[in-house]
């Protein structure tokens, strides 16, 4: 599934292992969404950082598009 795909709503898995709930149905490189980590709080996540969408039976993995691809490079570049 494409990140551009993800839907307010869906139930997602971050890189790090917690989850989360899409909250909004924006497209790029940052997405907001509902972690459910150490707390449960609302905020901006790279699009990069999600790593499958949970709503379906096994999960998803999600792929990023060649402008995201460019834009995590680019940053990582930076050292961030």
């Amino acid at each position: 599934m494409l990140s551009n795909e993800l839907k307010k709503g869906m139930h997602v898995q971050l890189k790090n292992g917690w989850f989360g709930v899409m909250m909004d149905n924006a497209r790029g490189n940052i997405r907001m969404v509902e972690v459910d980590g150490y707390c449960k709080e609302i905020g901006s996540v790279y699009v990069w950082d999600i790593d499958a969408m949970c709503d379906t039976s096994p999960a998803c993995k999600i792929e990023l598009t060649e402008k995201q691809i460019k834009a995590r490079n680019a940053i990582k570049a930076m050292g961030f």
